[in-house]
């Protein structure tokens, strides 16, 4: 009698230590969830961060272009009759290159910056002025960057989680 209440107290302990180790597996699945959701949304903040920075620079681009085209009546510092000159965006002086397409009638003024001494934020402005049936219309398009830096007319960058957005705008 001895031998049987013995081998019924053995197994009874088994069944404890199978439930603590599926309790701590599933706590276990819970937390992995928890983290790699946790992960997804990281990634998701920091895309909606980069996209907003490069909208936030082609805005910038836009509105600079605006000001200087708008800023002198009857005379625009992307007026294709002018020489090529400088304009003032974010405190600094930036090159306009201007070119002139006597076949299609219309000019194009090109302008790139950026906000900082780093590798941030940088907008590539294009300025097409046409001449059609008398009536000037001007069409101008920002292309803004989460990251890169402003040469040669160019917002270049190398990095793998570069953002670009646009805004055009026509009068």
């Amino acid at each position: 009698m001895t031998k049987a209440h013995f081998q019924r107290k053995n197994r009874e302990k088994g069944i404890v230590i199978y439930i603590a180790v599926t309790i701590t597996a599933a706590l276990i699945l819970v937390s992995l969830a928890i983290v790699n959701f946790a992960l997804k949304q990281k990634g998701l903040s920091n895309a909606s961060r980069d996209s907003q920075a490069a909208f936030y620079a082609a805005d910038s681009g836009i509105e600079c272009a605006l000001y200087w085209d708008l800023k002198n009546t009857g005379v625009s510092a992307f007026a294709t009759s002018t020489a090529a000159t400088n304009v003032n965006c974010n405190n600094k002086s930036v090159p306009v290159t201007k070119v002139w397409n006597a076949g299609t009638g219309y000019g194009t003024s090109t302008l790139s910056f950026d906000f900082s001494s780093a590798d941030t934020y940088c907008a590539t402005v294009s300025i097409v002025k046409r001449y059609s049936g008398g009536n000037l219309t001007t069409r101008i398009e920002s292309r803004g960057y989460n990251v890169g830096t402003a040469s040669g007319g160019a917002c270049t960058s190398n990095k793998a989680r570069r953002v670009e957005r646009a805004v055009l705008v026509t009068y």
